[in-house]
């Protein structure tokens, strides 16, 4: 879709991989969590964004963390964004909860979307896990723009500890959401293969959430036919933290940037992101889990273990991601 520039967007700001943006409003959502309204400093339209969409957020203590868009993306005045403080966390939530005030310039940056509503749908069922609600907030505004039947379960500990309350109302007015308050109570959580036991013609399933909601969604959703259930992990599944396989070559790798001809040695223990940074050749990260595409190469030769949880089989034919991919064969060729 071609998208035309007012006279009041900044094409300088849409163009650049990051641009600042001024913290408008903190507003208190639920227990631990706060919404981050962002806009834009000269006060014109910010990039445009997909249902789905994430942003990086640069915080003061240095650190980078993703957090998905929550409004809808009709509205080009502004970013909202949810964010969870997780004392067990890196860092990242307490950092914005501790960091940002109103008034404060923050960069971020473009939105970026792995995570895209379907354009074939009849239905879509979204299954929210605590604050795995915020980009499937993002879905229900563009599901009701695009006039998409839907329904959506909310799974939270408590009513306290849902957030959008407010803005939730009208849809569960509609019958449309669904609250599931288990209040630490087994029996009263989302029979989730009960909701997925017969998958339904061009519908398709949309769930995001912490880790064990995450098993018990692809586990019910198993049967589905291919492509019809999408997931965004928030936070990289323990397998994620695995030690190198015992495929990965004891002698390291050595890694050739196809357009110098550099030659690059990566050692067992240290990741491409690593190896390539400390040899002067910059990849930026973010993540560093495999969860944001952020450090995404094309790579021309070579054989990869990929252990992201962001690229399809057809991208891992020739991406991989530089911080937790891992070489196989003991030469590799970057197309960088």
């Amino acid at each position: 879709m071609e998208t035309v520039l007012g006279a009041e967007e900044s094409v300088q700001d849409i163009d650049a991989d990051s641009l600042d943006v001024r913290v408008k409003q903190i507003r208190y959502e639920g227990k631990g969590i706060n919404s981050y309204e962002f806009t834009s400093v000269s006060g014109g339209k910010l990039p445009p964004f997909e249902a789905g969409a994430h942003i990086d957020v640069h915080l003061k203590n240095g650190v980078i963390r993703q957090y998905s868009l929550c409004n809808s993306s009709a509205d080009r005045d502004r970013y909202v964004i949810a964010v969870l403080k997780d004392e067990n966390g890196r860092g990242g939530s307490r950092a914005v909860h501790e960091g940002l005030c109103a008034g404060d310039i923050v960069t971020i940056s473009k939105p970026r979307n792995h995570f895209a509503l379907t354009r074939d749908a009849a239905k879509v069922i979204l299954i929210a896990g605590g604050i795995g609600v915020t980009p499937l907030k993002a879905m229900t505004h563009e599901l009701e723009d695009r006039g998409i039947d839907f329904e959506m379960h909310y799974c939270a500990r408590s009513a306290e500890a849902a957030a959008f309350g407010k803005e939730f109302e009208v849809l569960r007015r509609e019958g449309k959401l669904y609250y599931h308050f288990d209040d630490g109570n087994a029996s009263n959580q989302l029979d989730i293969k009960k909701l997925l036991s017969h998958p339904q013609d061009r519908t398709h399933v949309y769930y995001c959430g912490p880790a064990g909601f995450m098993a018990a969604c692809a586990a019910a959703a198993s049967h589905w036919p291919k492509g019809t259930v999408h997931c965004e992990h928030f936070k990289a599944p323990e397998q994620a933290k695995r030690s190198p396989s015992t495929s990965v070559q004891t002698g390291g790798c050595e890694v050739t940037i196809s357009s110098t001809g550099q030659v690059v040695q990566v050692r067992p223990e240290q990741t491409l992101a690593d190896a390539l940074n400390e040899a002067g050749v910059t990849v930026a990260t973010s993540c560093c889990a495999g969860l944001c595409a952020t450090c995404k190469v094309r790579y021309l030769e070579g054989e990869v273990e990929h252990n992201d949880f962001i690229l399809s089989d057809d991208e891992r034919r020739e991406y991989l991601t530089t911080c937790v991919s891992r070489p196989v064969s003991k030469t590799l060729v970057l197309d960088l």
